[in-house]
């Protein structure tokens, strides 16, 4: 198996980098980069392994977002069931603490 793979962005091959400059002179191209493959618990399960960048992984999922929900659509929300929500007025600004429940978050 190759430790490589192409970047999947639809745009990746447009980006003017250095980097991406192949050819001789008078048929220069711009290219695809390859992505190293991470290994162990990351391979296949992390972005990274299929693009190059964040700005290639974001104009994949805007261009194929339809097809991405359809993989495992939502037709209700989801819900965390919580503990009554309690006022932490220390220091300077008020926040709310909001414990899940049955979620032990002592400090001990």
């Amino acid at each position: 198996m190759s430790d490589y793979k192409w970047c999947h962005g639809p745009k990746c091959h447009k980006s003017h980098t250095q980097d991406r400059v192949r050819g001789s002179k008078g048929s220069k191209v711009l290219r695809t980069r390859k992505v190293k493959q991470h290994q162990g618990y990351q391979l296949g399960t992390s972005f990274y392994n299929w693009f190059c960048s964040n700005g290639c992984y974001n104009d994949f999922a805007n261009t194929h977002v339809e097809r991405i929900v359809a993989i495992a659509p939502r037709h209700e929300a989801l819900e965390t069931p919580i503990e009554d929500p309690k006022k932490d007025s220390e220091g300077y600004y008020n926040r709310w603490v909001i414990n899940e429940r049955g979620v032990d978050t002592s400090m001990e």
